[in-house]
């Protein structure tokens, strides 16, 4: 491993680090570049590439970082000896620094030349180490060595005149050390050579001589410093190129893997393997997510100060929703990065793969992450705390997980909730208050200090600033309005907001286009900070800028923190998983863990067997339940409407005209529909009849709400087959046609159906009389109950219109008006007032059981008439054609339930049964659903157990392949 100092610049890998931001990284010796390897061999002494290098090499990059990037100004003008002495002081700085270079170069020219010598053929033998790629093909080092072509390769190396053209001109370099030479010989001799007098015209233009020698001085000084600027760029680009040949050759093997990994097990990678248990974490119940301490980053920052931005640029594509100035980030969005062949994008819970590198699927990604997070919000909200989750893999992406949160408001604006504001400071808080999340704070750098909200937010949360990096954007924009261009440096120093941080970084992340690609975003930012005035004037140090060093710093501290961290949180679920199982196995010994899926799955199976139980009901009951049910709802219809208007005539040719007419209107309107109902409603009572008694069989009371959804809702959808409705009207009024009684025993079958019926009105209509009037005497005097004032009122009316029936037997069903004022007359005689509508009222019940009373007399009469009916006799006391009516309607009740129960058996029950699955499949997606109606203590513990099982087990996975990996 290599060190690097406190101070240190490494122009070979680019890798800087300041130990005054308290970060330290450490770049292993491998991972270096060819070239970069070489110049640590050579300048350390060391030519075995298995051996650590020596300090010097660190040393050798720390003198070049610190030569001076412009030259000191000169002193201003005074006489005397202090000038001299100031003067003699600054030259005496320049050659001592100078003297620094000269060993410098003089090392680079010797070690130089050596290493151009050899270096073709170190760089044969000094290919990238495929070791880390073991995990993916044990002996893929071997096949891939076979199959590379040196000769391929070792034509993309640099040729020794390109190697040559890099090192200084060493002819220039003599002249340079022969002035100083001389310079450092007139200061040390006591003559100084610059000497201000004014004493003779002599000394004047000695002096003018000198003053001359001065400005050429400074010329050579500043092409010096040029030169080597030229130099160190040039080292730059061959660097670049370097990386992209080596990105290139990193891909193919990716890609080699890739092909590969389909003909073995299928391995995930570190990453993956860390971010699945972030994802069932983040499922888990909300309860459960304070001991949630696994590391992540999360960013943060005000709206619009370009957390996305910046995001983009780390996963090096522009994945999400843009706006001009509205809030687009409405929901957490979890972004895995990770390495991979292509550059693709994809949701966890879709298998759609997203190709970053066409435009098409970008403008789609991007859509879809806005109905995502659209979606996620409830109504009457603006964001929301549920979680996108989402991967992107690429070349050269660093591993790492990161967490965007919906960007910091000071204001509630029209259009968002009331509590739009609290609600965003409630979602940052949660995942910042995380002890070992990595805060990624981001400040928007082209706006004024005094204006930010997140820095006072992020410094509540981590005072100390020990996992907070702080990221400065829009530099570009800052430099260019900032009067006093030190106020950056004070941001990126610490110095100017009240909270702390691990790191600094400044970074630019577009001109603020949209339709930006990321390639050009990095050459803009490249191109600006290696012409900005803050890094050549030491206010930014190299290492602090480039979204590229802050994802290398991000990562580096991301790993770090989960090394440390990761074993201690999967302690922390074993002891919760103890606890889990005591607890089931104290309160329930005897039943099995199974969770509110498993739940699910059974519950639906013993649903489903119930409604195959409807299948096993024998024709006999569903005909018993049907003609019973349908009598019972056309039975007032049938009496009210047909029987008593027909049985009040005065003939039969009457009595049957009157029945055939209302019986057909009764048909083509009501009857069929009303049959439809009933036929339905004993569906229900059955399956519901099923259920009860599957109930009541040792089963689980914890089904009992979900069963009655299931029952209520496949109610709700099935629907009646309608066809059924025309030839089911065909069917009752072919049974109604019908008058032929062609037996004695349906002959007695309708008298005793009439005779059931009458009695049952009978009994009806006296307790509706009996209500009317009150208690008798006998109830009277046995309970001490008296009658109201109306009650008494409508007794002595009874008494009345008793009296009128038994003097006219065969009275008509309506009281003539000289009638209503006779019995008005008689009972005010007796002084007792009552009102024409009371009497009309009373009488019609009186009428009522007077008629049924007759008609049951006469019914008894019928029993022995069927021979008369047979033969035709007309005989007035003996024409029972209110028997053959109910004749008529019994045997319309018998084919119209032998009807609806075969579509019953044959077509709405497989209906019904087909409506269940449908809803229990619908249940089944619907996880809110489930779980309203899947609960208890019993569920929670079983849900709560599979999921501290499954972290766990994800968790000793993840820590014993990242021990593979050390």
């Amino acid at each position: 491993m290599l060190r690097v100092g406190s101070r240190a610049t490494c122009m070979a890998c680019r890798n800087l680090v300041s130990t005054n931001m308290g970060v330290r990284f450490r770049i292993p010796l491998q991972k270096l570049h060819p070239f970069s390897r070489a110049i640590h061999h050579r300048y350390s002494g060391n030519n075995n590439p298995q051996r650590p290098p020596h300090r010097a090499a660190a040393r050798y990059f720390t003198s070049m970082s610190r030569l001076p990037m412009r030259p000191p100004k000169p002193p201003p003008k005074s006489g005397g000896h202090g000038y001299q002495q100031q003067r003699n002081f600054w030259v005496a700085r320049l050659a001592a620094r100078l003297l620094k270079l000269r060993y410098i170069l003089l090392g680079t020219a010797v070690g130089g030349g050596y290493t151009a010598k050899k270096t073709y053929d170190e760089w044969k033998d000094m290919l990238p180490d495929f070791s880390e790629y073991n995990w993916v093909i044990p002996d893929f080092v071997w096949e891939l060595s076979e199959q590379i072509d040196l000769d391929k390769l070792a034509k993309a190396l640099p040729e020794m005149e390109e190697i040559a053209k890099l090192l200084p001109d060493f002819d220039k370099i003599g002249e340079n050390f022969t002035f100083l030479k001389g310079l450092l010989t007139s200061d040390t001799s006591g003559d100084p050579p610059l000497k201000a007098t004014d004493s003779s015209g002599a000394v004047t233009h000695e002096a003018g001589d000198k003053q001359y020698k001065k400005s050429s001085d400074k010329e050579k000084v500043d092409q010096l410093q040029e030169e080597l600027l030229r130099t160190q760029l040039r080292y730059q680009r061959m660097l670049e190129r370097l990386e992209k040949e080596n990105k290139e050759l990193r891909k193919v093997v990716l890609q080699k893997d890739d092909k590969g990994i389909h003909q073995r097990k299928v391995k995930k990678s570190l990453i993956d393997m860390y971010s699945e248990v972030l994802d069932i974490l983040s499922d888990y119940d909300a309860n459960y997510n304070t001991q949630d301490h696994l590391p992540r980053v999360v960013v943060v920052g005000d709206q619009s100060a370009g957390k996305t931005s910046v995001l983009e640029m780390i996963a090096q594509a522009r994945i999400f929703p843009r706006g001009s100035g509205e809030m687009m980030t409405r929901s957490p969005v979890k972004v895995t990065l990770s390495e991979g062949p292509h550059h693709v994008a994809l949701f966890k819970d879709s298998g759609r793969e997203f190709d970053l590198t066409k435009e098409e699927d970008l403008a789609a990604l991007r859509h879809e992450i806005e109905l995502r997070m659209r979606k996620s919000v409830k109504e009457g909200q603006t964001v929301s705390s549920e979680t996108i989750s989402l991967s992107v893999k690429g070349p050269g992406i660093q591993r790492m997980v990161l967490v965007d949160l919906p960007g910091v408001i000071s204001t509630v604006t029209t259009g968002m909730a009331t509590d739009t504001k609290e609600t965003i400071f409630s979602i940052s808080k949660a995942y910042m208050q995380n002890p070992n999340a990595i805060i990624l704070c981001i400040q928007d750098g082209s706006v004024d200090a005094e204006r930010s909200i997140v820095t006072d937010l992020v410094s509540q949360m981590d005072p100390q600033g020990k996992r907070t990096i702080f990221v400065l954007t829009k530099v570009d924009l800052a430099e260019k309005n900032l009067a006093s261009p030190s106020r950056i440096q004070q941001i990126v120093e610490g110095k100017l907001f009240p909270m702390k941080a691990l790191g600094y970084f400044a970074v630019v992340t577009g001109k603020g286009s949209s339709a930006e690609r990321i390639d050009s975003i990095k050459e803009y930012e490249e191109d600006f900070f290696q012409n900005s005035r803050l890094l050549r004037d030491g206010m930014l140090k190299a290492h602090q800028v480039t979204t590229k060093n802050l994802s290398l710093a991000v990562a580096d501290c991301f790993w770090k923190m989960v090394r440390e961290s990761v074993e201690q949180q999967a302690d922390v679920f074993k002891a919760s998983r103890f606890n889990l199982e005591t607890e089931w196995k104290n309160n329930y010994p005897r039943l099995r863990e199974l969770d509110r899926n498993e739940l699910y799955e059974k519950a639906k199976n013993e649903i489903l067997d119930e409604v195959i139980s409807l299948s096993q009901v024998t024709p006999q009951h569903w005909e018993s339940i049907l003609q019973k049910k349908l009598w019972e709802r056309v039975s007032t219809h049938v009496i009210e409407n047909i029987y008593l208007p027909a049985a009040q005539t005065m003939d039969s040719g009457t009595f049957n005209t009157t029945v055939d007419i209302k019986l057909k209107q009764w048909t083509d309107k009501q009857l069929p529909h009303k049959a439809l109902e009933v036929a339905w409603e004993t569906l229900q009572e059955e399956f519901a009849r099923f259920m009860a008694e599957y109930k009541g069989k040792d089963q689980d009371d914890i089904f009992d709400k979900l069963k009655e959804a299931v029952k209520d809702e496949s109610i709700k959808r099935h629907k009646w087959n309608e066809r059924a409705l025309d030839s089911l009207r065909v069917i009752q009024h072919n049974a109604l046609e019908d008058r032929s009684i062609t037996d004695k025993p349906q002959w007695d079958a309708a008298i005793q159906f009439m005779e059931e019926t009458l009695q049952s009105r009978l009994k009806d209509t006296e307790s509706v009389i009996r209500d009317m009037v009150g208690p008798d005497w006998k109830e009277r005097w046995l309970n001490w109950k008296n009658r109201t004032p109306d009650q008494h009122i409508r007794n002595e009316t009874k008494n009345e219109l008793d009296r009128l029936l038994k003097l006219h037997d065969e009275h008509t069903a309506y009281l003539a008006n000289d009638e209503v004022t006779t019995v008005r007359k008689n009972l005010e005689a007796r002084n007792v007032e009552v009102d024409p509508v009371l009497i009309k009222d009373t009488w019609h019940q009186l009428y009522r059981r007077h008629f049924l009373q007759k008609a049951l007399a006469h019914c008894s009469l019928c029993k022995r008439g069927f021979y008369y009916y047979q033969r035709h006799f007309v005989d007035s006391e003996l024409e029972c054609n209110d028997v053959v009516l109910f004749w008529r309607i019994q045997r319309m009740l018998v084919i119209t339930a032998n009807t609806l129960r075969q579509q019953l058996t044959n077509t709405e029950v497989r209906r019904l049964e087909k409506n269940v699955k449908e809803v229990l499949d619908d249940f089944g997606e619907d996880i809110e659903k489930k779980t309203q109606l899947i609960t208890g203590r019993r569920v929670q513990l079983a849900e709560d157990l599979k999921k501290v099982r499954e972290i766990q087990e994800k968790l000793e996975a993840f820590i014993e392949a990242l021990h593979k990996e050390k």
